[in-house]
């Protein structure tokens, strides 16, 4: 028999405020049709005065926690994946632990921007393969509002707040294609891309958070190419191939990206879970926001092959292939 890391439990949380493109009209020189036309987005929410990226995790877990049928004692570690902590440190996770009232177990946070979530899979299936944990609650949440400069049309309108969690419990399986679970995993990191997208400022250069800055035409390029390589890669690690997929579920960046990806793949639109237009680019947040969604509307179901990919700053991307 074959350990593998099943989703048991899947919830996410929206800030209440919506925001949507004829906002931005009002101090911008852009257009709800700009945007949508650009980036697939119509609107995002933000989170409110006060209201922090942990306190969104914590919202989002208790939701997956009630999904699984479990409570936060059931839980073994914790893991955050997100770029926009409420302090340098300590961990995100740690909050999310106190908000969860978890008083055992162990949390940390992953940093891979808008591949953080991947990576954060990656590391929890690591734990639960290894032993070291059978319960992992892994978290995406951004406050992205927090680091956005507000002269800048080309990136200040593509960005939105949320939270998503997932449940994941070691269970035993076959070892086949065929198991419910994570099957294969991806990562993949190049610091020679870092101009792409990164935030100008820190702990050790300015002191300060910072504001984002992105090249949106050169990593547009870089994002298709490197997404459908790396989910073509954990496909065939996990013997698998584009024709066993029934949904894809990318990172929500931007829809010409999102639609290159699948062309690229042979997958049609109509296998892509796309949430964009509702949530705006959220980061680590984005993909455990549409697979909650997804789960929530119906049309994911158990026994179903997903391929979730994402690529961030760092340049970081990767994939995982999982079966719901």
């Amino acid at each position: 028999m074959t350990i593998r890391a099943v989703a048991t439990g899947i919830g996410h949380y929206l800030p209440e405020r919506v925001v949507p493109n004829a906002e931005f009209e009002k101090t911008l020189d852009t257009s709800d049709e700009w945007i949508r036309t650009r980036s697939g987005i119509e609107r995002r929410h933000f989170a409110a005065e006060g209201e922090t990226t942990s306190q969104m995790a914590v919202r989002a877990a208790r939701k997956a926690l009630e999904m699984a049928e479990l409570t936060p004692a059931d839980i073994d570690c914790v893991i955050v994946a997100t770029s926009t902590p409420d302090l340098t440190f300590p961990s995100v996770a740690t909050m999310v632990q106190e908000g969860l009232g978890m008083e055992r177990g162990f949390g940390y946070d992953v940093q891979a921007v808008c591949a953080g979530f991947i990576f954060a899979l990656a590391n929890a299936n690591g734990m639960i393969l290894s032993g070291q944990a059978e319960r992992v609650l892994v978290i995406g949440a951004e406050t992205f509002s927090r680091i956005m400069d507000w002269t800048d049309r080309s990136t200040c309108v593509l960005f939105g707040d949320g939270a998503g969690a997932l449940v994941l419990e070691a269970r035993t399986g076959s070892g086949s294609s065929d198991d419910r679970g994570i099957l294969s995993v991806d990562l993949n990191s190049d610091g020679r891309y870092r101009e792409m997208l990164y935030v100008d400022g820190g702990v050790s250069t300015t002191g300060e958070a910072g504001k984002l800055r992105m090249q949106g035409n050169p990593l547009f390029r870089q994002a298709v190419g490197k997404l459908t390589e790396t989910a073509d890669r954990a496909l065939e690690k996990a013997k698998l191939t584009s024709d066993d997929v029934d949904w894809i579920v990318p990172h929500q960046a931007n829809i010409r990206i999102i639609q290159g990806t699948a062309k690229k793949m042979g997958l049609p639109m109509e296998k892509v879970i796309v949430t964009v237009q509702d949530h705006g680019n959220t980061s680590a947040a984005s993909i455990p926001l549409a697979l909650s969604v997804g789960v929530s509307d119906g049309r994911i179901t158990p026994g179903q092959l997903l391929v979730a990919e994402a690529i961030g700053g760092g340049l970081a991307w990767g994939s995982v292939v999982l079966r719901w």
